[in-house]
């Protein structure tokens, strides 16, 4: 057996302090050794793993050359941190990640100092990275800004929103650019390594100022001149124009799995005295992964597997997962109308528009990630006559809330939002969840939302939707598996603000908006149970709400509940307002809203989660219970479980 196997230098690092004490030629091994500890701890949990086998070089280099934490390390979006947590104290931990109390699957500001800014959606690194190397320079401190964006991230434009202020930061501010798609850049090699280390040498640096400075004192058409030709031609050798244009001293392309290169440019970077500074770094996304063939999104995510056999866990799944019911009814819709158009943000695969794309690619638009421009996209088309789906997950088009508003419900146009990930996402925690998307969508003026219970009705309002060519209109389906509900050929045309009578009874009343329904029902054999008869209504619709429903349930139920998979101010609220404006809260009425509790809360099970909210059945019961003064479950029960 060699040495390298019997004394692993991961063992030895168990902070980037301890791994500034290493040899630069033993960085290698330590990136062999970390990409194989990542490896095998998403085999255990599951999770994102393409991202982080990319930037394994990349890891280990910046936190041997940098001063972390006084040196601000962000990782945008946050998928790529796994070989970052465990360099930095958190590898015993790491087997936790992605689970219920354990490490948050991006980074995270309260569990650990060397998280200094939270992750979760993408573009936001130069943003933060920038913010705090202004504050270090207006403080007189030495520590920078560093910003890892993806290539895919660049594509949105608060990043270049960010840059464009770069300015301000000086030589506080790093960004370093992680092409792992060879979107920007050719193929890079020995000559190009040779070029990002001449030109982010202190020498050059100086003489490129000092040159600056004299062709300031000539004449303006020769300084132009100049100016030109030095733009030029480091734009054949690097590819950098755009980025200096945008105030940048640009550096590269390098090869980001190499040391050798890696190293010296990140020196020279950390020593130099001009700035801000972008470093164009190549990597392979999913680089070392220990499957035969890496699939189209290079290993993004994947489910535990057996590091041996490399065969995934996943569970068979017992019924169509809602992305590909929606898929399928868009496109018989799209079959039968041809201005029916797709748009999705970055997230084909995701949200079923790449089985759409198949059927019909001209018809298809992947605007990259950058939901505010697919916002207006869409309504630009839905005024030329065009029927586009806005096809965005909930937590991500929160981006896009003005753009909702100002270019699109203001004037009525009829885009329709197909809601993805619509409440609680589980093991990607709060920045993921879906969470807010009726309570800012139901109180826009125009704007019809609808929550679907199952996969049948989620047809059914797809079909809807794409018939609603006068306001904007909006669908939400939860991830991940329906309830196996018999499926029809073609999604039907409901009635706008039409809910309905899942089961009836006359004591209690359970209004359930979208994928509650199952737990309302649930709910409702309990209390059956217990001598009280139930009724279980599905609202469908958030907003036009079922005023009659609502009425007739009020009128003849001692005890309302609304239940829903979202956030304060969203249907209870609007069903709250209806109540009071008829005054029928002023009578005997006992009048309960049931919604996730007012807090971000943390990654987990979503079974676990929904319970943790007293959405689930067991809740439920509880809350009307202690509506009814009842104390069938014992009172300690009632109280630790109601939500109110």
């Amino acid at each position: 057996m060699s040495g390298r196997l019997e004394t692993p230098l991961l063992d030895q690092v168990k902070s980037p302090d301890e791994l500034r004490k290493l040899e630069k030629g033993q960085l290698r091994q330590v990136a062999d050794e970390l990409r194989a500890e990542m490896i095998d701890a998403v085999s255990v949990t599951g999770g994102h793993f393409g991202a982080g086998l990319g930037v394994v070089e990349l890891t280990v280099a910046l936190h041997y050359v940098f001063n972390t934490p006084e040196d601000r390390l962000i990782w945008d979006v946050g998928h790529q941190a796994y070989p970052h947590k465990i360099l930095t104290g958190r590898r015993e931990q790491i087997r936790t990640i992605r689970q219920g109390g354990g490490l948050s699957p991006f980074t995270k500001r309260s569990e650990s100092d060397y998280d200094p800014f939270g992750a979760g959606h993408s573009s936001t690194s130069i943003s933060a990275a920038l913010g705090m190397a202004v504050a270090n320079k207006m403080s007189d401190k030495p520590g920078r800004g560093i910003a890892v964006i993806g290539d895919g991230a660049m594509s949105a434009g608060m990043a270049y929103e960010a840059m464009n202020n770069a300015k301000q930061a000086g030589n506080r501010l790093v960004v370093i650019l992680n092409d792992n798609e060879m979107s920007i850049a050719p193929a890079v090699g020995a000559m190009s390594a040779y070029l990002a280390k001449i030109l982010s040498s202190r020498s050059f640096l100086s003489l490129r100022d000092l040159g600056k400075k004299i062709v300031s004192h000539f004449p303006k058409p020769i300084a132009d001149t100049a100016r030109r030709a030095e733009e030029y031609a480091r734009g054949i050798a690097t590819g950098g124009t755009l980025f200096d244009e945008l105030g940048f001293y640009y550096i590269g392309p390098i090869d980001g799995h190499n040391m050798d290169h890696l190293l010296p440019v990140l020196e020279n970077v950390r020593d130099a005295q001009d700035g801000p500074i972008l470093i164009h770094v190549v990597t392979e996304k999913g680089k070392g992964h220990p499957f035969e063939t890496p699939n189209l999104e290079k290993y993004h995510a994947v489910p535990k597997f057996d590091v041996v056999t490399k065969e995934h866990q996943k569970s068979k799944p017992s019924a169509p997962t809602y992305t590909n019911v929606f898929a399928d009814a868009l496109i018989k819709e799209a079959a039968i109308d041809d201005k029916i158009v797709a748009i999705t943000a970055a997230m084909p695969s995701g949200t079923g528009i790449n089985k759409f794309e198949e059927k019909f690619p001209d018809r298809t638009f992947d605007v990259g990630i950058a939901e505010q421009h697919a916002v207006t996209f869409a309504a630009g088309l839905a005024a030329e006559g065009y029927k586009p789906f806005a096809t965005i997950y909930s937590t991500f088009l929160q981006r896009a809330y003005d753009q909702i508003v100002h270019d699109v419900a203001v004037q009525k146009l009829p885009v329709r939002f197909a809601i993805d990930r619509a409440g609680l996402v589980g093991a990607d925690g709060p920045t993921h969840a879906g969470s807010f998307d009726v309570t800012y969508l139901a109180s826009l003026p125009h704007m019809i939302v609808m929550a679907a219970a199952d996969e049948a009705d989620l047809m059914h309002m797809v079909a809807t939707a794409a018939s609603i060519n006068d306001k904007p209109s909006a669908v939400r389906y939860p991830r991940g598996e329906g309830r196996g509900v018999a499926l029809p050929k073609k999604g039907e045309i409901l009635e706008i603000g039409k809910g309905r009578i899942v089961k009836q009874g006359s004591k209690v009343a359970i209004l359930s908006l979208g994928a509650r329904l199952d737990e309302a029902l649930k709910a409702a054999d309990e209390l059956e149970a217990k001598g009280l008869s139930t009724t279980v209504a599905d609202a469908r619709f958030a907003k036009p709400i079922d005023e009659k429903l609502i009425r007739d349930l009020a009128a003849s139920h001692d005890v309302l509940l609304t239940i829903e998979e979202g956030s304060i101010g969203g249907f209870g609220a609007h069903v709250m307002d209806y109540l009071a404006d008829e005054g029928i809260l002023d009578g005997s009425l006992k009048v309960r809203a049931l919604k996730l509790p007012d807090v971000f809360q943390d990654h987990g099970n979503p079974a676990d989660m929904y319970a943790e909210a007293g959405l689930d059945a067991k809740g439920i019961v509880a809350s009307v219970l202690k509506a009814l003064g009842h104390n069938s479950i014992g009172q300690e029960t009632i109280e630790q479980t109601a939500r109110s």
